[in-house]
């Protein structure tokens, strides 16, 4: 599909990829033409999967990285598919960044306990015996894997299994649960 432009002034149509190729060439008007053009589609896509209040600013951010980019667009081809690309990679790093940002602030929150809850949760692990709790704040509260765990303790991958299954079991007895 070849998209066109129409110009009032010279009563011509003009495709997106001569728009392009003026704008690798320094014309000014060339990328003003270009950001009328394309911007509403670019807009359709971010509305797709990210917050309205950013919309504006990822398409900003695209027409930056066109500006950075330009030099690696060639002539004869299509010129949507190479911004749609570009589009869709501003896209996923604006999708990184706000997930990373909800983990920080859950992780904050939950790393701010009440004095009540520390006081049990400490009075809960020791309770345990020392190699159970151990294995227990490696995984559940640091967050390591089995293989993690297993090397930092000198064990084997079984031996953690059985670890943290007896402490989960130990616990349960502590706080009611079935025996």
């Amino acid at each position: 599909m070849n998209y066109t432009l129409f110009l009032e002034s010279n009563q011509a149509k003009v495709s997106l990829e001569v728009w392009m190729q003026r704008y690798q060439a320094g014309e000014g008007d060339a990328l003003e033409s270009l950001v009328k053009e394309v911007s509403p589609r670019l807009k359709a896509i971010f509305r797709g999967g990210s917050p309205d209040s950013d919309i504006e600013e990822l398409v900003q951010e695209t027409w930056f990285q066109v500006h950075r980019s330009r030099h690696t667009w060639r002539p004869g081809e299509m010129l949507l598919p190479w911004v749609y690309s570009i589009a869709r990679h501003i896209r996923s790093q604006s999708y990184r960044k706000r997930t990373r940002r909800a983990e920080v602030e859950l992780d904050e929150k939950i790393s701010i306990p009440t004095p009540e809850l520390s006081y049990g949760f400490e009075q809960l692990l020791s309770e345990l015996p020392e190699s159970q709790r151990e294995v227990l704040i490696l995984m559940k509260v640091e967050g390591r894997s089995l293989e993690e765990v297993a090397a930092a303790t000198g064990s084997s991958v079984g031996s953690v299994k059985q670890k943290v299954h007896r402490a989960y079991e130990k616990l349960r007895r502590i706080l009611g649960g079935n025996e």
